[in-house]
């Protein structure tokens, strides 16, 4: 019995302590698995073994990742980073990662992430940003992720959002955005039809509730009608001595643009007049219903009118007749008297 102990401890010491695992971190060989989890580190371990595909560094206080941090581990797919204080991603923060599928940055302090941060990571899954500090997400940041399933980026500071930087994520199916801080103006209307897409074509999303305006307020998104939202303009001023190192502020022209234009300011309608497509058809008829019933009253007056008249001029005519007619009829019945009264006695 004490044998089969001594064994046990053995091959517990062989699984967790092999040669080359890192100070403070356990690791698998059976399961490839590195564990760092909890151990105060500041940076990422050296001397992970090379064929680790599992890496787990949640629970630290890693500030700052080295461009060279992960390419002796081409083999890695799962890296856990969350509970961290990192706060920036540049361009080679993920060099060499080719094979990795689930990346969880949660719980961090990122603010910066550079467009060409996931530019290695095609193969990638599941990706989860958030409880972060993103205020925006740089133009073709998702560019080659053809193949991620699951976007988490809830609880983060983002206020809009540009569809194309989605339009290249033709495999998702589930987007987190929960708690953000959406401002529901016309710039929203182009991420509320990508979602309503999203949504028809089977995806799963968590609710988009505004923080401004104030009259929208915890209001989702997707409830707010597309009535509500007018197109976006906005103003910019260009000299006519464009080329001229010198430009006179009191000779400008106006131009107009379009709401692609992320610096333009817009407004929502404070009142819209049909909620939606189903109130709008509906009020349509309503209208209609009321309209031709004031039509037929018209109609029914003016008839009643025309009758009226007519009868009332057949009936001065009628009475203008008798009129002229009157004292023939008094004479002829004085002639007629007038015998009768010569025969008396």
């Amino acid at each position: 019995m004490q044998g089969e102990i001594t064994f046990g401890i053995l091959g517990l010491l062989l699984v967790y302590t092999v040669n080359g695992c890192p100070e403070r971190c356990l690791c698998n060989i059976t399961l490839k698995e590195v564990s760092c989890t909890g151990n105060r580190l500041s940076e990422i371990p050296k001397g992970v073994p090379p064929d680790t595909e599992i890496l787990y560094l949640q629970n630290n206080h890693i500030h700052t990742i080295s461009n060279a941090a992960f390419t002796d581990m081409p083999q890695l797919q799962v890296l856990d980073l969350s509970n961290n204080i990192i706060s920036s991603l540049s361009s080679h923060t993920f060099d060499g990662l080719h094979n990795l599928l689930k990346l969880n940055l949660a719980n961090n302090s990122i603010n910066y992430m550079d467009n060409k941060t996931l530019h290695e990571t095609q193969n990638l899954k599941q990706l989860d940003l958030s409880f972060n500090n993103l205020t925006s997400l740089p133009e073709g940041l998702f560019k080659n992720q053809k193949n991620l399933i699951w976007l988490g980026m809830h609880q983060n500071q983002l206020h809009q959002l540009d569809t194309a930087l989605l339009d290249s994520l033709s495999n998702l199916q589930v987007l987190f955005f929960q708690k953000n801080k959406w401002i529901c103006d016309c710039h929203m209307a182009g991420l509320k039809l990508w979602l309503e897409s999203f949504l028809y074509k089977g995806g799963q999303i968590d609710e988009i509730l505004c923080t401004e305006p104030e009259d929208l307020r915890s209001k989702d998104l997707m409830k707010i009608p597309h009535e509500l939202f007018e197109p976006c303009f906005s103003v910019e001023y260009k000299s006519p001595h464009a080329d001229s190192d010198h430009r006179n502020p009191t000779i400008q022209n106006l131009h107009v643009k379009n709401e692609n234009d992320n610096n333009s300011d817009c407004t929502t309608k404070s009142k819209p007049r049909t909620g939606s497509l189903r109130h709008a058809v509906a009020t349509i008829v309503i209208t209609g219903v009321i309209c031709g019933i004031v039509c037929l009253m018209m109609l029914a007056a003016a008839i009643y009118g025309c009758s009226y008249a007519a009868l009332m001029a057949k009936y001065q005519r009628e009475l203008k007749k008798l009129e002229h007619l009157g004292p023939e009829v008094e004479q002829g019945s004085a002639e007629e008297k007038e015998p009768l009264d010569g025969s008396l006695p």
